[in-house]
């Protein structure tokens, strides 16, 4: 190879050095700003559901026994046009609603921080007033993908966090999740861990799986007349 061969092979090798260095650079801003636009876009989505949270607590139904409802999306009331009409209205009682859309037991069950149950005891119990005369734990179908001992944590911190500020274990009840169409496969799991730590703890468990709502377009929350019915199927177990 002659001298002029030889300076065109190293300027093409700096040239692809060059190259190679700005493609780099480029992916590493893309991946850098995707992050950051991932981010945000959980951010705004966990303010929604807190607000949604705020707005289904707002809504205290009936009179008699100070009740609390802590649950996920079920409980808030998505999807429906009137949130305050989500299955907790159904029961005897002054009812009082903690509902955090797709959250759970376990820690993880939502990806916005500190919305699992355990975490939430301190606010609900602050809005409910008085110490309920009954704390109601619904749930279950956030659960479908996490461990069974991430389930297990779960229900022993809010039942610890509970007993902490004076509830004791006759006085909560939980009740598990009806399964899905969504979701209906990993609900038998979730059910039977639910039905042992409730048995475990002496509080008292109803299991839903074999109760029968209809679900909006989506498979996973029911319709208005699916919460009634759903509300109706727990307050004739309790």
């Amino acid at each position: 190879m002659g001298l002029v061969g030889r300076m065109c092979g190293r300027r093409q090798r700096r040239l692809l050095v060059v190259l190679a260095a700005l493609l780099a650079a480029l992916v590493g801003v893309v991946v850098v700003t995707g992050a950051a636009w991932s981010n945000d876009r959980l951010e705004r989505r966990c303010e929604r559901l807190a607000a949604a949270r705020l707005q289904r607590a707002a809504d205290v139904t009936g009179s008699g026994d100070r009740v609390l409802v802590m649950g996920d999306s079920w409980s808030a009331g998505r999807g429906l046009e009137r949130p305050a009409d989500s299955w907790p209205a159904q029961l005897d009682g002054r009812v009082h609603v903690d509902g955090f859309s797709g959250s759970g037991f376990s820690v993880d069950a939502s990806p916005c921080v500190g919305r699992a149950y355990a975490d939430r005891v301190d606010q609900a119990l602050q809005r409910a007033g008085a110490r309920p005369d009954l704390v109601v734990l619904q749930g279950g179908l956030n659960e479908t993908d996490q461990p069974v001992a991430a389930i297990r944590s779960g229900v022993r911190r809010v039942l610890a966090r509970l007993e902490a500020r004076g509830v004791p274990a006759r006085d909560i009840v939980i009740v598990g999740p009806v399964a899905a169409p969504r979701r209906a496969a990993g609900v038998p799991r979730v059910d039977g861990v639910l039905a042992d730590e409730a048995a475990r703890a002496g509080v008292l468990y109803l299991s839903m799986v074999h109760v029968q709502v209809p679900y909006l377009r989506d498979r996973l929350h029911p319709t208005a007349e699916g919460h009634e019915e759903f509300g109706q199927a727990v307050a004739a177990l309790l």
